[in-house]
């Protein structure tokens, strides 16, 4: 998953990304919301964690913004982080399109947990188990396994294995875009090919396939989960 970070402390904007990282998420940071506003006018990403107290625009006017059917993420679940206490300032978020509020200092483990949710709601996920036949996808304990009616066998996988399955999981029925795919993958400071993604497939196909769930290539468009006799 790929998330834009809006941060113009610097300290704690390094924090959070690489808290977010090591959790397997693609992050690209700015410091402005005006930079930010212009980065959203042309790429899309799945969630934004935005500080209220941004320099010039501000968070609130940002969340706004964003919201805008111009931009290529209107719908995006925002996070805001924030360090006021006060109720209209929560409500005006909310309003304005905030889709969840978080005050400052915070834990990791709560701000992870906050965006999990938020995009499982963004993908009409209903729990933090994602389920494809016999396989299970345990987006909180990064945990993957085959289940065989009560016995559970577990699946090591890679950090960008475990990306492509989840963008799988997460947007099935629907087929995965391989060029969304590779911006799940990487933030503006890593670079990845197309064929590259197609290592990790391969990877994937070799853990999987052996437990009936296949994934096919859609040519010229990306690849889709399918389930095969074991």
């Amino acid at each position: 998953m790929r998330l834009l970070l809006v941060e113009d402390d610097v300290m704690l904007a390094s924090g959070i990304k690489l808290g977010l990282g090591a959790a397997g998420y693609a992050v690209d940071w700015v410091g402005s919301g005006e930079r930010a506003e212009a980065v959203l006018r042309s790429e899309s990403f799945d969630a934004a964690v935005i500080d209220l107290g941004l320099p010039a625009m501000d968070g609130l006017e940002l969340t706004r913004r964003l919201r805008r059917p111009n931009m290529a993420s209107p719908d995006m679940p925002v996070l805001i982080l924030t360090a006021r206490d006060a109720l209209q300032d929560r409500v005006r978020g909310l309003d304005l399109g905030a889709d969840d509020y978080m005050l400052k200092p915070f834990e990791l483990p709560e701000l992870l947990a906050r965006l999990r949710a938020l995009l499982r709601r963004s993908q009409a996920a209903t729990t933090a188990v994602l389920r494809f036949g016999p396989l299970e996808l345990d987006t909180a304990r990064r945990r993957a396994g085959i289940r065989s009616g009560a016995v559970r066998q577990e699946i090591e996988l890679g950090p960008r294995e475990w990306t492509v399955l989840e963008y799988l999981l997460m947007h099935d029925p629907k087929p995965a875009n391989k060029d969304k795919l590779v911006r799940a993958l990487t933030g503006w400071d890593q670079e990845i090919t197309p064929n590259a993604v197609e290592v990790y497939v391969s990877r994937l196909r070799g853990k999987l396939e052996p437990h009936g769930v296949a994934l096919r290539s859609i040519r010229g468009f990306g690849y889709r989960l399918e389930l095969r006799p074991a």
